[in-house]
C-alpha cells in the first residue's frame, strides 16, 4: 500500500537588508513524501506545500494539523495506487497549497521519484524557459543596483514591484531604465499588488504608459470587479490579474470573472490556485477568450519551483518570459539541478537532488 508522510523546512531568505522584504526572514515549507510501504528503498514522490501569509487560503497556524490530517486520511484509505487527478478530491476545497503538493508527489512517484514530472523539453533538459528578472522593492539606489545586475546577467524582461515608494521616485526609476534600454531591447513589467485606489488608478496608469510597459499586475486590490473592469477597459497599459484569481475554485466563478473584467493577461501561481489541474483549467479559460497568461512561482523552494516550471513546459510559451526566477532566494534551499543562464531557467534531469 502507498504511504504518505510529511517533513518541514523553515526556508531562510537571503534578501539584502535594504529590500522592503527584509522583515520577512522565514518561509515555512511542508513536503509530502509518497512511497510504497512495502518497498522502503523504492522511489519516493515529493511535493511541496508552502502557503503564503496574507495570500494563500490555507495559510495559518492550523496548517501543520491540516498536513497531518491529510496524511492520516490518505494512509487510512489504503491506496494501492494513486494518481495526481485524485489529489484535489482527497484534499478538499480551500487548500490549494496542499492540493498542489499532493498532485506533485503523485506525479513524481509515478515517474520513479526522479523529480521529472512530465516529458516536455524543459523537464527532459532539452530546452530552458525564458524568465523575467525580478527587481525587489527597496530604496532607489538598491533598485538601480538590481536593475544593472539583471541587465548584465542577460535578462531581456524585468519585473518591478511598484506602489511601495513615492510614485514620483518610481517614475524616475522607470525613466532611467528606459534611458538605458528601449522596449525593443527590454520588456518591462510592473506589479502594483493592488496599491492604487480605483479613483487614481487610470491617472497613474496614464503616467506609466510613457515607458512602454508590457503590463501591470493587479493595479487595484482584489474583490472590486466593477472597478477593475473599468480600469481594464480604459487602461493604456495592459492589465494582468494575479491576486484576483485566488479562491475562485469553480469554473463558473472563474469564467464569470474573466467575462466581467476582460483583462489582457492572467498570472498563474499553482500553489495559490490549487495545483496542476486547476492551473490548466485557468489556461483553458484564458485561451478560449484570447487572453494571454504566464506562470509564476510563489516563493516555493526548488521542489515547488521545479514543479511549476515543468508544468509551464507543457505549454508552447516560446520566448514569452515566465516568473520562475525565485530559486536563489534562500540560504537553505533544497539542493536541485536547476540553474539560470542568460535569462533562462534550465533543468538537468540527470543532476542530483537533495531530499528534503
Amino acid at each position: 500500500m502507498l504511504q504518505l508522510s510529511a517533513s518541514r523546512r523553515d526556508l531562510r531568505f537571503n534578501f539584502p537588508a535594504r529590500t522592503s522584504r527584509g522583515a520577512l526572514a522565514v518561509h515555512t515549507a511542508w513536503y509530502l513524501h509518497l512511497r510504497d510501504a512495502a518497498r522502503p528503498d523504492g522511489p519516493v514522490g515529493v511535493g511541496e506545500a508552502a502557503p503564503l501569509a496574507g495570500l494563500s487560503p490555507d495559510h495559518g497556524l492550523g496548517f501543520a494539523a491540516e498536513v497531518a490530517a491529510l496524511c492520516a486520511r490518505f494512509n487510512a484509505a489504503g491506496y494501492a495506487e494513486f494518481v495526481a487527478t485524485d489529489a484535489p478530491v482527497l484534499v478538499g476545497p480551500g487548500r490549494p497549497a496542499l492540493a498542489f503538493a499532493l498532485e506533485t508527489a503523485a506525479l513524481d512517484w509515478a515517474g520513479g521519484g526522479r523529480r521529472q514530472l512530465y516529458g516536455n523539453a524543459f523537464a527532459t533538459g532539452q530546452a530552458g524557459l525564458p524568465i523575467n528578472g525580478l527587481v525587489w522593492m527597496g530604496d532607489a539606489a538598491f533598485m538601480r543596483q538590481q536593475i544593472e545586475e539583471k541587465l548584465a546577467a542577460g535578462y531581456r524582461c524585468l519585473k518591478l514591484k511598484i506602489g511601495g515608494l513615492d510614485f514620483a521616485t518610481e517614475l524616475a526609476i522607470l525613466a532611467e531604465i528606459r534611458a538605458v534600454a528601449g522596449p525593443a531591447q527590454l520588456v518591462l513589467r510592473v506589479d502594483a499588488n493592488g496599491a492604487f485606489a480605483p479613483a487614481e488608478a487610470l491617472g497613474k496608469l496614464g503616467q506609466l504608459a510613457r515607458f512602454d510597459l508590457h503590463s501591470i499586475e493587479q493595479p487595484v486590490a482584489a474583490g472590486q470587479w466593477g472597478a477593475l473592469a473599468e480600469v481594464c477597459r480604459h487602461s493604456p497599459v495592459p492589465v494582468a490579474l494575479d491576486e484576483e484569481l485566488i479562491g475562485l475554485e469553480t469554473s463558473a466563478r472563474q469564467e464569470a470573472l474573466l467575462d466581467a473584467v476582460r483583462p489582457a493577461y492572467l498570472v498563474l501561481k499553482p500553489t495559490l490556485l490549487g495545483g496542476h489541474a486547476a492551473t490548466r483549467r485557468w489556461v483553458a479559460h484564458a485561451e478560449a477568450r484570447g487572453l494571454g497568461w504566464w506562470m509564476t512561482s510563489a516563493l516555493e523552494s526548488n521542489i515547488g519551483l521545479n514543479a511549476v516550471a515543468q508544468l509551464t513546459g507543457e505549454f508552447a510559451v516560446g520566448d514569452f518570459a515566465q516568473g520562475l526566477g525565485t530559486g536563489q532566494l534562500y540560504h537553505n534551499n533544497v539542493g536541485a539541478p536547476l540553474h539560470i543562464a542568460a535569462g533562462h531557467l534550465h533543468y538537468d534531469p540527470a543532476g542530483p537532488w537533495e531530499t528534503p
